[in-house]
């Protein structure tokens, strides 16, 4: 057995068993942080095949953002687990029906994969000679396929912006602060001249001593 196939193996292994993790794991946090294992072991897998760009993406953008977002979601919000978990009989059902259906897709697609054609008799543009897998995908990514890949950029900025707005909501009586009127203020606005009296107070209505 080769290096590369014991390489294989061990981050198969884990990516199976980190995967099995997070479905069972009780605290979501630790949820969480076995998902982000399984993305890593991904990672190791798409590195054995040449696929470098996509191993990148799902560290930066499945682990970088997604994950440690979601982590920090569980971590703030008051969610009652308790109350989730007591859902789980009466939604069992349709937890198997779409288990099985991912289960027949699964096979599906081995079976089809057993009696397809050899790869490269269905390969579609070759990788220019003396290319990486990242250079390749760039440079097919910003040539033929340019305007499409603005447009997808240009719809996850609406998408961005409409669940700011959708999300943004002005509550009254909130003290909010306010940058222009901080930097504006004077000795006028920023002093205040007060004559205390034997005995008395700065604080209005206080008891006198």
């Amino acid at each position: 057995m080769g290096l590369t196939a014991i390489f294989f193996y061990l981050f198969a292994t884990l990516a199976l068993a980190s995967g099995a993790m997070v479905i069972v794991a009780r605290n979501p946090v630790h949820a969480v942080l076995f998902l982000i294992l399984t993305f890593f072991n991904a990672a190791g897998l798409f590195i054995l095949l040449g696929a470098e760009f996509l191993a990148m993406l799902l560290i930066i953008v499945y682990v970088g953002a997604v994950a440690v977002l979601f982590l920090f979601v569980v971590m703030m919000l008051d969610v009652d687990f308790a109350e989730l978990r007591a859902g789980f009989i009466k939604n069992a059902p349709v937890g198997l029906i779409v288990g099985g259906v991912v289960l027949a897709e699964l096979l599906a697609l081995f079976w089809a994969r057993a009696i397809a054609p050899p790869t490269n008799a269905v390969a579609g543009t070759p990788i220019p000679q003396g290319a990486s897998n990242t250079e390749a995908l760039g440079q097919i990514l910003y040539t033929k396929y340019v305007y499409f890949f603005q447009g997808a950029g240009l719809v996850l900025l609406v998408a961005m912006i409409g669940a700011i707005v959708l999300t943004l909501r002005h509550k009254t009586g909130v003290k909010r602060q306010s940058i222009a009127d901080q930097v504006a203020r004077g000795p006028a606005t920023a002093v205040r001249m007060v004559k205390v009296t034997s005995g008395g107070s700065v604080i209005p209505d206080a008891p006198k001593r």
